[in-house]
């Protein structure tokens, strides 16, 4: 038995499954702690191997700089000491303009196109979908640049003691070097407070401060090439970019921006040239970068920008430094200081970012590990916060015009990624953006139900860009995948899950039902085997050996099907949550009855010869073996319809599947297994696979790679993965330390959240539990496990529950 104390009232609790351990428990009344606080031992002051991105050269390549934002703007720092380069973006410069890329033809299409599939005649289907469901575009468009703000110092060129930082606990860009018996210090910021970037120019000798300022946009190369944009210099000291964003695939470009640097300099002379700024003498200076564009929303282009600009300056007004410094930190540190993750840290991890990452051995650098997770933290913090749009594949940094895979949003593990890490590593209020455009990919996605497939409710396929293309897009090869928006649904019910708010239930039960409902109406009958099953379907982007496939059709590839497993999983997930959800809400019985029971026809998961997970009904060889995608694993990450205790089968055929795939490729890849050997409890099959991730696909400035590319979402992943490795809430009950790996034996972490809104803290030693701490934020009973020990406590909101180990 184990004594809980709450004021003066002691009671009994009911252990179950409990060890020869001796465990000690106290439970006191607290005040329920309010999300900015986050924790019931908040995070206090940073530990720089967690937190610290630092170098001793200035970055070359975009993949080196280090990024700031405030979630609209963004901006990649590369730090030389002679000319500093900031590339610029505002989040809404796309591409195109509003666009309907649905077409008629689908429904009279869809009773063919299955037939083919069901008979086996994969090509003759992949060839039909393509001509009469596709989109039109087929392709979307593309996320663009703002510009370049330069910075030259004239005789920086020989700067000693240089150093190139970024401090994630205040989320400041940080450049220091000695010139001439002079030190020089920039600091860059992008606040969210004032919306706007701030770079700071100190010297530490009056008048030694000299440098031109010049911005510039970018130039696209491609055709149509119809971008366009010009820079002018005010008598004010203001630089001025205006411009309107390319067209492409036959949209026109419609989106109009403006960028504004106003140099404030402190002491010397400020003068202006046609093409700059140039300031002489001066002690300090500081430099404003506003920018706006006319987005109002994926319909609605008729904003002003220039007038939202100037309202922005305005707001700054005469702001100092200082108080700019402090609102932007104050505000940056309310999020990301809800987490703490401490491990060990060594004299490995006192060396340079980069040469950390070059030798990587998680037993001689466990603090890297709280880096890599307390970075995916900063970048969603940077790029996706309440009245922004979602972050793509590149958060919101991007400096190319014609970007990889355009930096959209991709909805078959991406998008989805990107938001793994928003609720237990405390970050909901980052997922917002995400909600917002499912209700608008709900708005498109009704109208490409209609159409494309004659049904009721609402879809979104695998990708999406700033106007909110829902139809399919790419090429049948990409474009059958149909659960986009289901999957991005149980984000929407996780997030519940992990609040219990149900107001927000009610707000977004619509868009649950809406995506059932198109599910209800297109699910068929498997002739032979009679389960419930999409078709067309596919397994992303994977290609299976089945007959009349060849290795590529055509450009790309011939993998449709029916009902791949994820899609089952997915769907599974869903028509739970709707039935589950109206129940709560004493809404639709009916309904979530027609759910309920279309959920148990659903094919279900099968054990193939190999002992794997099938990822397709058939028992089908893949064409990649060490595919990057593991869409099958769905079920077992960030489902929970997959766990050891169970399901022990399909964890077993999980495992298998694991292995034959060995750590993945691709960043997003990596991350992934990562999170998958967490859920099957082996800390140190996960640890490998982010050591994979580290030493193949992490660039310098820890973006994750894909094939090359930089992109944000194995970032989160990462981060997603670190915290399963610490604590589970998915299977019904809390559990503690449930996948630590050797290189992590002592530690501690603050601040994480579980499922049934609790806040927990757990501190480890030699691989045991020491202590945890767990808050309420809503009152509900927990089951808490560590190891082979249960036990079920009930709180009250705000109340504390302390286990330490004796």
């Amino acid at each position: 038995m184990i004594m809980i104390t709450t004021g003066s009232k002691t009671s009994v609790l009911k252990v179950i499954g409990y060890a020869a351990v001796a465990l000690s428990v106290t439970v006191s009344p607290l005040a329920a702690a309010p999300p900015d606080s986050g924790t019931a031992s908040a995070a206090a002051a940073s530990d720089p191997a967690a937190t610290v991105l630092w170098y001793q050269k200035a970055a070359v390549k975009w993949r080196e700089a280090l990024p700031v934002g405030n979630g609209r703007l963004g901006a990649m720092v590369f730090g030389a000491a002679d000319c500093e380069q900031l590339q610029l973006n505002e989040q809404t410069i796309w591409t195109g303009g509003p666009y309907d890329p649905t077409r008629p033809g689908g429904p009279e299409a869809l009773p063919e196109i299955r037939r083919l599939v069901f008979a086996g005649k994969y090509s003759d289907a992949h060839k039909l979908f393509d001509k009469s469901m596709m989109g039109e575009p087929v392709e979307q468009m593309k996320y663009q640049p703002l510009g370049n703000l330069y910075l030259a110092f004239p005789g920086h060129t020989n700067a000693a003691n240089y150093r190139r930082q970024l401090d994630l606990d205040t989320a400041i860009a940080d450049v220091s070097y000695r010139v001439g018996g002079v030190n020089f210090r920039r600091e860059i910021l992008s606040s969210p407070v004032d919306q706007v970037i701030v770079v700071r120019l100190t010297a530490d000798k009056p008048g030694a401060l000299t440098f031109v300022a010049k911005l510039s946009g970018v130039t696209n190369t491609t055709p149509p090439g119809d971008e366009r944009h010009s820079v002018e210099t005010l008598d004010s000291g203001e630089l001025v970019l205006r411009g309107k964003s390319g067209s492409l695939w036959g949209v026109e470009g419609r989106v109009r921006y403006e960028g504004r640097v106003r140099v404030l300099n402190e002491g010397g002379k400020r003068a202006t040239t046609p093409d700059g700024v140039s300031v002489e003498a001066a002690n300090a200076a500081t430099l404003i970068i506003a920018a706006a564009t006319n987005f109002i929303s994926y319909s609605d282009l008729s904003g002003d920008p220039a007038a939202r600009v100037q309202a922005y300056l305005q707001q700054v007004g005469d702001k100092a430094w200082d108080r700019l410094r402090t609102d932007h930190v104050t505000e940056h540190q309310r999020l990301f200081r809800r987490v703490q993750l401490k491990l060990a840290a060594t004299e490995t991890s006192a060396r340079p970012t980069n040469e950390r990452l070059g030798s990587y051995d998680p037993q001689q650098d466990p603090a890297l590990a709280a880096l890599m997770f307390q970075y995916g933290r900063y970048l969603l913090i940077g790029s996706s916060r309440p009245g922004c749009q979602p972050a793509n594949l590149q958060g919101i940094w991007n400096g190319d015009m014609n970007p990889s895979w355009e930096s959209k949003f991709t909805a078959n593990i991406n998008l989805q990624m990107n938001y793994w890490p928003a609720e237990a590593a405390a970050l909901p209020e980052c997922a917002e953006p995400l909600v917002q455009m499912v209700k608008e990919l709900a708005e498109t996605g009704s109208k490409v139900a209609r159409v494309h497939y004659g049904a009721r409710g609402w879809v979104f396929h695998q990708n999406t860009d700033q106007w909110r293309h829902a139809a399919p897009m790419d090429g049948a090869t990409w474009g059958t995948f149909s659960v986009g928006g289901a999957w991005l649904c149980t984000h929407l019910w996780e997030h519940y899950l992990f609040t219990g708010d149900q107001a927000y239930l009610r707000d977004i039960y619509p868009l649950l039902k809406g995506s059932a409902q198109f599910f209800l109406d297109t699910l068929v009958e498997h002739p032979e085997r009679h389960w419930l099953v999409t078709c067309p379907s596919t397994s992303p982007e994977n290609f299976p050996i089945y007959p009349g496939n060849p290795n590529y059709d055509d450009k790309y590839g011939v993998n449709i099907c029916a009902g791949s497993t994820i899609d089952m999983q997915i769907l599974r997930d869903l028509f739970a949550a709707c039935a589950e959800a109206g129940k709560i809400l004493g809404t639709d019985a009916e309904f979530c009855a027609q759910t309920a029971q279309a959920r148990q026809r659903l094919a279900p998961m099968q054990v193939g010869r190999h002992g794997q997970l099938q990822e397709w009904l058939e028992d089908w060889e893949d064409k990649e073996p060490r595919h990057r995608h593991i869409s099958h694993l769905y079920g077992l990450y960030p489902s929970s319809q997959i766990t050891p205790s169970a399901t022990p089968d399909l964890a077993q055929a999980a495992k298998v599947t694991l292995g034959l795939r060995g750590y993945g490729s691709t960043g997003f890849g990596r991350a992934w297994t990562a999170a998958c050997w967490a859920r099957l409890l082996d800390g140190r099959q996960a640890a490998n696979a982010l050591t994979d991730l580290v030493a193949k696909d992490t660039c310098p400035n820890l973006f994750s790679l894909c094939y090359g590319s930089p992109q944000v979402d194995g970032s989160f992943g990462a981060t997603a993965a670190i915290t399963e490795m610490l604590l589970q809430s998915h299977a019904g009950e809390i559990q503690l330390i449930p996948a630590l790996p050797p290189a992590w034996a002592t530690g501690s972490v603050k601040g994480l959240r579980a499922r049934g809104g609790l806040v927990v803290d757990v501190a480890w030693k030699d691989g045991k539990l020491v202590e945890a701490v767990i808050q309420s934020l809503t009152g509900n009973p927990c089951r808490l496990r560590y190891g082979t020990q249960t036990h079920e406590v009930k709180l009250a909101k705000g109340e504390t529950f302390r286990w330490s180990g004796q």
